[in-house]
């Protein structure tokens, strides 16, 4: 609240003057209209272009065929929001080809692997920029009595909220769907040892384990599944695996792949060097689990300290002073 205290005085000092007020009024409704109007136009030049209509149409076909829905089923949420978000995005992603790829690369890393994601993601930042202003400033300031700074303030962090939202969103995804996978990767090398061990190739136990681990580790096998896909469709081996490698970003599968790479190049036993791998997850687990375990005394200093601390003094010396006190009040 100090830090907003400044710019509260320099924001009354402004609103004294009823001219200044006007025209802040009429500058930020002309910024408001004028975004919504840009917002508009890139969504009727996006839904006007026959091409990309037809594009988007096939992708939601695919996904819906992904998905597991016929020919006739109805198409799913994300797909219809994605038919309006994507226009209004298409125009916002970065010409920079770096800053294109990085977020591309995070959204494949979040699962969001459509070719229409990276639009879809734009449109959905611009969308949660000016909706929620406009919806505050016709639904909701008209009927509060708040002073004007403070309306300009709160509209102006609703704007910045929605616009850093997605982003905040994106970097959840990103995280739970590691977890998931690293999660997952130990019952899948033990799959592994014993489908190499039992005479299956490398692509053929990579999809048989896919199949076992669609119901316990469905992010998982969803990996493997594009590895099997990509393998069969002609992709060598060492691409898939480098693909695999980069399409997850997680460092346990990093080094799996590392290890079978090697395995592959030297002519090594594909299920010995699996099984060394599996031994040494399963010491860098006990290893993390052990540190863990060794923060807990630390982490619960802080609790014991402010939470049962002052409750147990109260419980415990309590009672002898306010007998005290009332010795010393009789005295």
């Amino acid at each position: 609240m100090d830090a907003l205290m400044p710019v509260m005085t320099w924001l009354d000092e402004r609103i004294a003057d009823p001219q200044m007020v006007q025209m802040a009024f009429a500058v930020l409704l002309g910024l408001t209209i004028f975004a919504l109007m840009i917002a508009l136009l890139l969504l009727v030049v996006g839904l006007s272009d026959p091409l990309r209509r037809r594009l988007r149409g096939l992708e939601a076909e695919t996904a819906a065929a992904s998905a597991g829905g016929g020919g006739g089923a109805s198409k799913p949420t994300g797909a219809v929001f994605g038919q309006w978000l994507g226009p209004m995005g298409e125009r916002l992603v970065p010409t920079e080809e770096d800053a294109r790829n990085r977020i591309a690369q995070r959204l494949r890393r979040a699962g969001k692997r459509s070719p229409g994601a990276l639009n879809v993601f734009y449109g959905t930042r611009l969308a949660m920029t000016v909706v929620p202003p406009l919806l505050m400033m016709g639904v909701v300031l008209p009927f509060v009595r708040v002073p004007v700074a403070t309306s300009i303030i709160l509209l102006v962090a609703t704007a910045l909220a929605g616009y850093l939202l997605p982003t905040f969103w994106l970097e959840r995804a990103l995280k739970q769907r590691t977890r998931l996978l690293r999660r997952g990767l130990p019952d899948a090398l033990d799959l592994l040892v014993v489908c190499t061990e039992a005479g299956l190739g490398l692509g053929a136990a990579i999809q048989r384990v896919a199949g076992d681990l669609e119901v316990s580790h469905p992010e998982l096998a969803d990996e493997l599944n594009m590895f099997s896909m990509q393998t069969r469709a002609g992709m060598d081996h060492k691409a898939a695996l480098r693909d695999l490698e980069e399409r997850t970003g997680v460092d346990d599968i990093r080094g799996l792949v590392t290890t079978l790479l090697q395995s592959m190049r030297f002519g090594t036993s594909i299920a010995a060097t699996l099984r060394l791998y599996a031994v040494e997850l399963r010491d860098k687990r006990t290893q993390e689990a052990e540190e863990l375990a060794a923060k807990v005394s630390t982490k619960m200093l802080f609790p014991l300290i402010f939470c049962v601390f002052p409750s147990f003094f109260v419980v415990a010396i309590g009672p002898p002073l306010l007998g005290a006190m009332r010795a010393l009040a009789g005295n």
